[in-house]
Order: C-alpha cells, then sequence, then structure tokens
C-alpha cells in the first residue's frame, strides 16, 4: 500500500487504475458494480441468452454457429462448455496467438479442443516481428503485450467477415474490471479491444524496422465489411453470473484444465497460457504502482474470499517483484532494464507522477 495514493475505501484498487471512480463512500466503481450484479434477475437474463443463441443457430445453415475467441485460458474454455454442452452450439474456436504460449497454456488449449470437439483457426505472427513489436509496445503504451491485446481483437472479426459467421462470443464482461457497470454495461463493438487494452492502431506501431504491411492481423476488417456480414459480439458474463473462482473449479474437475505458477501474482488461473505475463504486470506495476495481485486480492475481497488487511498483505508480497522472464523479454526486445524502467516511468499519468 502506497501513502501517497488514495484507494477504494472496500477493495484494493488505488486511484492510478485506469478509468477509477469513487463515489461520495469512496467506493470504487468496479466495487460498486459487482453490488449491482447481486441485484440481477439472472433467470430472466439467461432467458435471453438462449433465445439469442436460438436465433443464431437457426440462421447458420449449416455453417458456423459462432466464433468463440479461444486462448485455453479459464475464460475460452468455459465459454466452450456453456455453448456446447449447455446450448448445442456449433461454434468455431479462433486463436490468435501471441507467441509466448507457455507449456501449461499449450495444454490446455488441445484439452479444450479436443474435449469439445471443435473446429479451429490459429494464426501465428512470425517470432521476428513479435520482438519488434514487444520493444515499440513498450515504448507506445508502457506494454510489450501490445501485439496479443491488437490480434486478440483484429482476427476474430477477420474471421467472421471472411467465412461470414457474424456472432462473436467472449467471456467476462467490462462490469467485472472496471470498465463499465452492471448498471450501466457497455456493449461489445469492433473497437473494444483497442479501446479497453491495445489503446492504439496498427498506424501508430510502425517505424524504421515494422511497416503497415507487417501488421494485417492487427487490423480490423472495414466498417463497411463488418456491418455487410452484420458482425455481433456478446458477453456471456452479461447472461450468466460469472463467478470465475467457482467456473475455475468447475472446469478442473470436468475437463482436466490445469493451473500453475504466474509469476507477479498469488493465482494460479489467470494468464497461466502465456509466460510474459510476468513482465506485463511489472511494467504496469512501475506505471501505475500496482500490479496483477492488486486487481486479485480486490476481486477476492469484494467477493468475501479475503479480508481487506489481507489483500494488502498479499499485494505487498506479490506485486512489484521483478519476474524471472524479465531477462528473456529484455533480450528480445533488444533493452537493457534501466531503459525498460525509464520507458515505463515516462508514461505515468496523474496521480501515478508522484509514485517514487
Amino acid at each position: 500500500m502506497n501513502s501517497n495514493l488514495r484507494y477504494c475505501s472496500r477493495c484494493c484498487l488505488p486511484e492510478t487504475a485506469e478509468g477509477i471512480e469513487f463515489d461520495e463512500r469512496g467506493i470504487c466503481k468496479t466495487c460498486i458494480s459487482i453490488e449491482q450484479k447481486r441485484d440481477i434477475d439472472w433467470e430472466e437474463r439467461e432467458r435471453e441468452l438462449r433465445e439469442l443463441l436460438k436465433h443464431y443457430k437457426a440462421r447458420s445453415e449449416g455453417n458456423y454457429d459462432c466464433i468463440v475467441p479461444i486462448s485455453g485460458g479459464k475464460d475460452s474454455t468455459f465459454q466452450l462448455h456453456v455453448l456446447v454442452k449447455v446450448y448445442g452450439m456449433k461454434p468455431l474456436a479462433v486463436t490468435f496467438s501471441h507467441n509466448w504460449f507457455s507449456e501449461t497454456g499449450k495444454y490446455n488449449l488441445q484439452n479444450a479442443l479436443e474435449k469439445f470437439n471443435v473446429d479451429h483457426i490459429m494464426f501465428t505472427p512470425n517470432r521476428a516481428l513479435v520482438n519488434k513489436l514487444a520493444k515499440q509496445g513498450l515504448y507506445k503504451i508502457g506494454d510489450p503485450c501490445w501485439h496479443c491485446h491488437a490480434g486478440v481483437g483484429a482476427f476474430p472479426l477477420q474471421v467472421a467477415v471472411k467465412f461470414n459467421i457474424p456472432l462473436l462470443v467472449w467471456g467476462e464482461g467490462p462490469q467485472e474490471n472496471g470498465r463499465a457497470t452492471y448498471n450501466n454495461p457497455r456493449k461489445y463493438d469492433a473497437n473494444h479491444f483497442r479501446d479497453n487494452s491495445s489503446k492504439v492502431s496498427a498506424d501508430d506501431m510502425i517505424n524504421d524496422n515494422i511497416s503497415l504491411r507487417d501488421l494485417g492481423c492487427f487490423i480490423n476488417p472495414s466498417d463497411e465489411k463488418i456491418k455487410k456480414v452484420r458482425v455481433t459480439g456478446i458477453f456471456l458474463g452479461d447472461y450468466i453470473f460469472w463467478d470465475t473462482e467457482k467456473q475455475v473449479e468447475f472446469i478442473k474437475k470436468e475437463y482436466g484444465w490445469k493451473e500453475a505458477e504466474v509469476e507477479g501474482t498469488y493465482k494460479r488461473h489467470k494468464s497461466v497460457e502465456c509466460i510474459m505475463e510476468g513482465v506485463h504486470s511489472y511494467a504496469k506495476f512501475i506505471k501505475r504502482g500496482f500490479g496483477r495481485a492488486t486487481n486479485h486480492a480486490s476481486s477476492d475481497v469484494r467477493n468475501n474470499l479475503l479480508t481487506r488487511d489481507k489483500g494488502f498483505e498479499l499485494i505487498n508480497k506479490y506485486d512489484g517483484q521483478r519476474p524471472k522472464i524479465m531477462d528473456y523479454y529484455l533480450k528480445i526486445a533488444g533493452l537493457t532494464e534501466k531503459e525498460f524502467v525509464q520507458t515505463c516511468k515516462s508514461l505515468r499519468r496523474g496521480k501515478a507522477k508522484d509514485l517514487p
């Protein structure tokens, strides 16, 4: 806990969290959203989902009923369970590979494809380009993972247009992470990932070593093409009560999904598929004064799995740890650790400028 920062009076989020808002009680927007979630008629929401999926299934005419963007992570595995096992949908699984899969991630992805018997498309950008973007992403947004954020958003849209599959089904909604609230939701649109994670477009990533021709997989189809196919995206979390902890226990038991150590946090499930999560979280810590453990502890406090004091205890233990994978990242990006830290600090905004 940093004495220079204001924190939510209920959870552990500091005022440097992107888009954070406090009410008159000092409670953050995410905590308020989770309160609202408990008052929703989820049976009615589920009926809405059932009718919506029935509509798209009826119009698919033997084609795929929907696209499920899948990493093999906890959310996309649960998404496949809901769509295939509960609603009898025929999804096309689509993976944009960040090129940084962990061994556990490789297992979980292949395991999901086999357990749900779904067809699958994966796109993997070449390693040299990923290395260049890992450096440019740090310079542009203070995050080595720009290519993942942008590709996860753009490539499923490209597949939707190419195969004429109008429905994309995502998992957790923005109401769970402070981007919106359940009483004031934000629906999916084509710019969702640019607005919420990648921040800048492919044009902004061009430099002497990266051309626009290199970046086709990171660019959305034109608005005209998206409208022609009538591409629509939904979050399952808008229609079913989203409970990450219970969902993880369920897919572990029913489908053999595996957890593993994730650098920078005490949780063993979030981003377990990516070896670079520790660097992503460490960059965030330098830039904003908190990392992945803060997000996880805050979620556990909201859901009464931890006391707030215990949350801060875990945060102090895990946030800010230099990840072991940092050496590999610095090597592929061609950076020194001093350059990494200085670049992240240069992108501090607002109250983050008061951080040491």
